[in-house]
């Protein structure tokens, strides 16, 4: 039995939402030829072996939610050395969404032990989940993104007026402000006058020392999954209708949006997004899966990237198996075709490796 490390939880504001994508691969994979190896880590950074049952687990409102994972220094006696988790898995299936898990850092690590892992690799990790890194990636490939700038919190603090105002010479309002890296929405705002830019500002400095500001497109908001290495498949298309005035962290996770698949949109619209959808997965050599949201303009039909997901949400009701489901591939597949993709990476990776090694003789 292949043994499969799930890895969840972690230091990021994502943490929760981590815990239920872990729990909805474990209870898919149980009574397969996989065996699941659950491992938290906690806000703190903390390794654990878990042993609860994560079945049933599918809502933030879960008590389990708050205590599957051990937390603070009181529990450090139960926590374990990563190498000593990660050693006897044959594979890592990493579901930590933002920093620590989504940004390089744990790939990291599984490249140094060499364990095969899924999902995008080191570089594809960092790069995609800084959206101002990102942006200019797309924009070198020739790709289409809205108007935006940026903000250092060392610039911004020497001349905040200065800064605000630059902002608005370029942007205008309304403008959205967000931090470089993180995910779910966490940190953003929507600024209509200088006032609450200046708010925004404040907020999304609390996450990041980088922000994005970003012109405000009347838009609707698409989204599609990419799967593959080499060669890429795209899912269905879907659209994102929140019930707020944009999609932030309680729509995304508390019921706040409304899910449409198929979106309704033209088979013109959807193959241009499917399109640019793999161009934009190439520029970033992202591999394994991924979930790329768009932004359709509502006046001019204009079709706009705005972020690739390397982790998108992972539970059963999640947008990203969603998609994949209307494109006529379950979860259960889903979750082997992934693996199976990390296992053809690090092959191929091994292979290299051995050929050039047998050069140098």
């Amino acid at each position: 039995m292949i043994k499969l490390g799930i890895i969840f939880g972690g230091k990021s504001e994502e943490h929760e939402v981590s815990i239920l994508s872990a729990a909805s691969v474990v209870e898919a994979i149980a009574g397969t030829k996989y065996e699941p190896v659950p491992i938290g880590i906690n806000r703190e950074g903390r390794w654990f072996s878990i042993d609860e049952s994560m079945a049933g687990l599918e809502t933030l409102d879960d008590s389990r939610v708050k205590t599957l994972i051990p937390r603070g220094d009181g529990d450090s006696r139960r926590a374990r050395d990563p190498g000593s988790l990660l050693a006897p898995l044959d594979f890592a299936f990493p579901v930590l969404h933002g920093p620590y898990g989504e940004d390089g850092k744990i790939q990291g690590l599984f490249e140094m032990l060499n364990l095969p892992y899924a999902g995008c690799g080191v570089t594809a990790s960092a790069v995609a989940m800084d959206k101002i890194f990102t942006r200019e990636l797309w924009l070198r490939a020739g790709l289409p993104v809205c108007r935006h700038t940026t903000l250092r919190r060392r610039v911004h603090d020497a001349n905040p007026s200065g800064e605000r105002g630059r902002v608005e010479r370029e942007l205008g309002y309304p403008v959205f402000v967000k931090p470089a890296n993180l995910g779910s929405s966490v940190g953003i705002g929507k600024a209509w006058n200088a006032k609450e830019m200046e708010t925004a500002i404040e907020e999304a400095f609390l996450y990041d020392d980088r922000l994005i500001l970003e012109e405000c497109v009347d838009c609707r908001e698409l989204e599609i999954g990419v799967l593959g290495n080499e060669d890429s498949d795209v899912s269905a298309v879907g659209e994102i209708v929140p019930k707020a005035e944009f999609y932030d962290y309680d729509s995304k996770y508390r019921g706040g949006a409304k899910l449409l698949i198929p979106a309704d949109i033209s088979s013109e619209t959807a193959a241009k997004i499917a399109a640019l959808a793999r161009r934009a997965y190439a520029a970033l050599n992202a591999e394994g899966f991924a979930r790329v949201d768009f932004l359709l303009d509502r006046r001019s039909g204009a079709v706009l990237l705005n972020e690739l997901n390397t982790i998108p949400g992972f539970t059963a009701y999640s947008m990203f198996p969603l998609l994949w489901r209307e494109a006529g591939v379950p979860y259960e597949v889903l979750i082997e075709r992934i693996i199976g993709l990390g296992y053809e990476r690090h092959h191929a990776k091994n292979n290299r490796e051995s050929n050039n090694a047998q050069r140098r003789r």
